[in-house]
């Protein structure tokens, strides 16, 4: 009877060898077809292993993990991702050298036994059992090869990674099961094929063809004697005879494999004795994996397209299972990136923002009527060095974006006059706009209840002459605060929340956008990306288009992944858009814009500048492509743009149509170069007469710079400074309390009508 352990039953070496004892007796090894049941051999000691014929008889191959590349819309290449680093490749794409090396050293009986080789359990067995372990060594290749399918399947499970690779009877019964089933299906070639494509060399490189490419820096097909003969031994201990750094006892251990190529008689001793001789020589070409890899600056928009796959319910119903797909890689995913579009704004960022200045800017560019994102830019790159970030300052926060977003100013202004115009409000109102107003109060919000301004906020314009009455075109061209303070008013809330929902415009933190009358002068946070694609619908007449970034992929095997498509909805009709295209073209033409303004093609913009200087906007757009320009602080810290210097240029105060509307001019015209001018359609907008007495809102403005902690600064030679976000706090100063739909003192007037003072008619 056999010796038993204190804990009742045989150990681990004694049920292996009473398992192929009896295995032998009935020939099943030899013939390497079939094991007996567990229940004749006695093999499963309660706890150690589990019963031989409750293994699954099949074992399931996992696809292999594989680099995924993404492209432009071009076809040109951005980066390439992966999980790990493996080119799957045919057995007729690897060196017959490496080939027979890796059999030499690893299983020189390969061709010669079935799934198990008995010779070199038995001796393994023999030892263990000397030495009082585990069953273990004398693996076949086939082994191996299931082996390195558990680890393969566990991906980055930690624990489901040391299962895989425990030194226990149980997974060496299961290994021995599958071993036999792999030998049936798959045959020996195929057997080696999947070996050399599953198998860790070291340096992050998994399989054969990402080996050859990392250590030698050519195609597998290619490895020399020598250079197979290095692969093949750092398999054992790819960390111990890892040839980068430690070359001496990576040629010791090559030497070893020379020397069995010989005794095999695979090569011979005369080819291994020269063979001996040469040096370890490398050509590494170093891992690198990741956005961080990007070309054209691209880094942020890779980034986007992957955040894009593993938020998209397209691509599975979980995060998880989209996950396993994007990591499992080898696809192919072209985006719509236009390498064009992408140069202009990197040209653009470079020559007016520094890597190393302490504020940043972001390019976003899209295009109308597709939601096609076509380039996605920033003056810090991508990276983990100093003045490189990993956040995507383009991008909401969810898409891997800054934590809120930043305040949009004056760019929110657009929105509030689409919703008044939806509602039948003539692009002709005038409102008194003084030059300071509290918050008129109580404003109708959409569930019913209204804003009441209790802690007498109030909004006033950029500089002291600034003062109503004005119409909508001159407000909008010269960023009157005030006039769009009534606006709302009297409009409500409602209508501008849905405006700014129909127009994806939804603050960069995932929040609902606030319900009050601060949001007429841009109090909310928001991405480039959402306020280029909001403005995009502007150009495209009305409708709007969800952004998208991915045009097609394409699995491991060249089949057809399905992709999330834009979603276009009307948002406003066609007059109500073609009219903001009307009021915006004149923003560039000879309001704050003026500087961004396009010579060559129609355009249309709007600028934007935040208390204290913060945050500086230039969002513009042609018939063809809409983009938005932000400049401000990335960082934790807020840093108020006066007396600074960015991209070399020293700045008083920045304005949005001070620096981002040129960046925004350089990057269009650079990305529209060679390319069709369509037109806006526009209407026609008469200009009603206000006094030209008492008020000064007719008259032009020269600024006053003077006044502290305002934005602002000459948005044209000789012109007013760009508009400012509100929420300042201080007593009533004029303006006046409307009700809920009834409207505040400003009125419609028909062309040519003259009215009095600034107080009304």
């Amino acid at each position: 009877m056999g010796k038993k352990r204190s804990g009742g039953g045989l150990t681990g070496s004694q049920q292996a060898a009473k398992f192929l004892g009896v295995s032998v007796l009935s020939g099943v090894v030899l013939a390497g077809m079939a094991i007996p049941a567990a229940g004749a051999l006695g093999l499963a000691a309660k706890g150690t292993v589990e019963g031989f014929d409750e293994i699954p008889a099949n074992l399931k191959t996992p696809p292999l993990s594989q680099r995924t590349t993404i492209l432009d819309a071009e076809g040109g290449l951005i980066a390439t991702v992966y999980s790990r680093d493996r080119q799957v490749v045919p057995l007729t794409s690897i060196s017959p050298y490496m080939q027979k090396a890796i059999v030499a050293i690893e299983d020189s009986r390969f061709y010669e036994h079935g799934a198990v080789d008995l010779k070199g359990i038995l001796r393994a067995v023999n030892r263990n059992a000397q030495e009082g372990g585990a069953a273990q060594g004398a693996s076949t290749l086939t082994q191996q090869y299931v082996k390195n399918v558990f680890v393969e399947e566990a991906g980055d499970d930690e624990t489901k990674v040391r299962e895989a690779q425990e030194k226990s009877l149980g997974r060496k019964i299961r290994e021995l099961k599958y071993s036999i089933q792999v030998e049936e299906e798959l045959g020996k070639k195929k057997i080696l094929e999947n070996y050399l494509n599953i198998t860790y060399f070291g340096q992050q490189a998994y399989g054969i063809e990402s080996a050859a490419q990392r250590y030698f820096s050519k195609p597998a097909k290619d490895l020399t004697l020598e250079e197979s003969a290095l692969l093949a031994g750092v398999v054992q201990s790819p960390s111990r005879y890892d040839p980068v750094n430690d070359a001496q006892e990576a040629m010791k251990r090559r030497n070893v494999v020379l020397q069995r190529m010989a005794d095999t008689r695979d090569i011979s001793q005369a080819e291994a004795d020269e063979a001996k001789a040469k040096p370890v020589t490398l050509k590494v070409t170093r891992p690198r994996n990741g956005c961080i890899t990007a070309v054209k600056g691209a880094g942020f928009f890779c980034d986007y397209v992957r955040n894009s796959f593993l938020t998209d319910p397209v691509f599975g119903k979980t995060r998880e299972e989209r996950a396993k797909i994007w990591n499992q890689g080898g696809l192919t995913v072209r985006t719509t990136l236009d390498p064009q579009s992408q140069d202009a704004a990197n040209e653009s960022i470079k020559d007016h923002v520094y890597q190393e200045d302490s504020v940043a800017t972001a390019v976003t560019m899209v295009q109308p009527g597709t939601g096609r994102v076509l380039a996605m830019g920033q003056s810090k790159p991508y990276g983990f060095g100093k003045n490189e970030t990993q956040i995507n300052y383009s991008v909401d926060k969810r898409m891997g974006g800054s934590n809120f977003g930043f305040q949009v100013g004056s760019t929110f202004k657009p929105f509030i006059a689409a919703a008044a115009l939806e509602r039948g409000m003539p692009p002709t109102k005038v409102y008194q706009a003084p030059n300071k107003m509290d918050y008129p109060s109580p404003i109708r919000r959409c569930d019913g209840s209204n804003y009441v301004n209790t802690k007498k906020e109030s909004a006033e314009n950029e500089t002291e002459d600034e003062i109503g009455p004005y119409s909508l075109r001159t407000a909008m061209e010269k960023s009157i605060n005030t006039y769009f303070v009534e606006m709302i008013s009297e409009i409500g809330l409602c209508p501008v929340s849905e405006m700014a929902a129909k127009l994806g415009v939804v603050p960069a933190s995932g929040a609902k956008l606030a319900d009050g009358p601060a949001i007429a002068l841009g109090s909310e946070e928001m991405s480039p990306l959402t306020m280029a694609n909001a403005y995009a619908a502007f150009a495209n007449r009305g409708v709007y288009c969800t952004p998208i970034a991915i045009e097609s992929i394409t699995d491991a095997h060249g089949k057809a992944l399905a992709v999330p498509k834009s979603k276009c909805e009307r948002a406003m009709s066609q007059n109500t858009a073609d009219t903001i295209n009307t009021l915006l073209s004149g923003v560039v033409d000879s309001g704050t814009g003026e500087r961004a303004g396009l010579t060559d093609r129609d355009s249309a913009g709007k600028t934007g500048t935040t208390d204290s200087r913060y945050n500086a906007w230039f969002v513009g757009y042609t018939p063809n492509v809409s983009g938005a320009v932000w400049v401000g602080s990335g960082g934790a810290k807020k840093i108020t743009m006066e007396n600074i210097v960015i991209g070399g240029k020293s700045f008083a105060k920045v304005f949005g149509g001070g620096l981002p509307g040129p960046i925004w001019k350089d990057a269009i015209t650079g990305a529209l170069s060679g390319r069709e001018a369509p037109r806006f359609t526009t209407v026609h907008i008469a200009e009603p007469s206000v006094p030209s007495g008492g008020s000064r809102g007719n008259k032009p403005s020269t600024g006053n710079p003077s006044r502290p902690g305002k934005p602002g600064g000459d948005g044209k030679p000789g012109g007013r400074p760009d508009g400012q976000n509100a929420g300042q706090t201080g007593g009533p100063t004029g303006g006046g309390a409307g009700q809920p739909d009834i409207p505040l003192p400003g009125i419609s007037l028909d062309p040519g009508t003259v009215i009095g003072g600034p107080d009304g008619p």
